[in-house]
């Protein structure tokens, strides 16, 4: 009887524990004018962090991409959110031969009528504890830049400024913000029309 009661109790802290695991992470993203025109899906995968986008009111043409240190977005110009995530210090650019920044993306596409629908990955980097974590401390954020990634100049890829920003927030602490409407939830309509 005993053992089976310890059994039991050590199937239920595993169950516990593995459920408090984040796996999935959705992030709204914002313009400089404070309006939702988007959102990141994060989720864990065997080989990093994969970033499936939907986004919209962006210029046509490439735009950057990168994780920034920390989850803070304040407009206009989202500064706040400091530099690329870089836990190995390395330098910036994934066409860099000494490496890239844990933060660096490839850059995305917005059609002609300013839509983004991308899937991304970020290699090495986690949703779990630890020094490739996006979610450690406080957390980090998503910023789109208005040019596109050089993929090799320092410190940033001399992509322009910064126009898009959303939270990845680990939650430590935190009491969850409500999330407003998806504005991209139309973009399948708008692309019918």
């Amino acid at each position: 009887m005993r053992k089976s009661l310890i059994f039991l109790l050590a199937v239920f802290l595993l169950t516990a524990c593995q459920s408090k695991i984040i796996t999935t992470k959705t992030v709204d993203m914002y313009n400089a004018s404070g309006d939702m025109v988007g959102t990141a899906e994060l989720s864990e995968e065997a080989d990093g962090v994969k970033i499936k986008l939907k986004l919209e009111g962006l210029t046509p043409g490439f735009h950057g991409i990168h994780v920034h240190e920390y989850p803070k977005c304040d407009a206009p110009d989202f500064k706040s959110a400091g530099s690329h995530l870089n836990p190995e210090g390395k330098e910036h650019g994934l066409m860099h031969p000494k490496g890239s920044h844990l933060g660096d993306l490839p850059n995305v596409e917005a059609e002609s009528d300013g839509l983004v629908d991308a899937e991304l990955i970020l290699p090495k980097a986690t949703l779990k504890d630890g020094k490739m974590s996006l979610l450690r401390g406080e957390g980090t954020s998503l910023v789109v830049t208005e040019g596109q990634d050089d993929g090799v100049s320092q410190p940033g890829g001399d992509s322009g400024v910064r126009i898009l920003c959303g939270k990845i927030k680990s939650g430590k602490g935190k009491v969850p913000e409500q999330t407003p409407t998806d504005p991209t939830e139309f973009n399948e309509k708008q692309k019918d029309e």
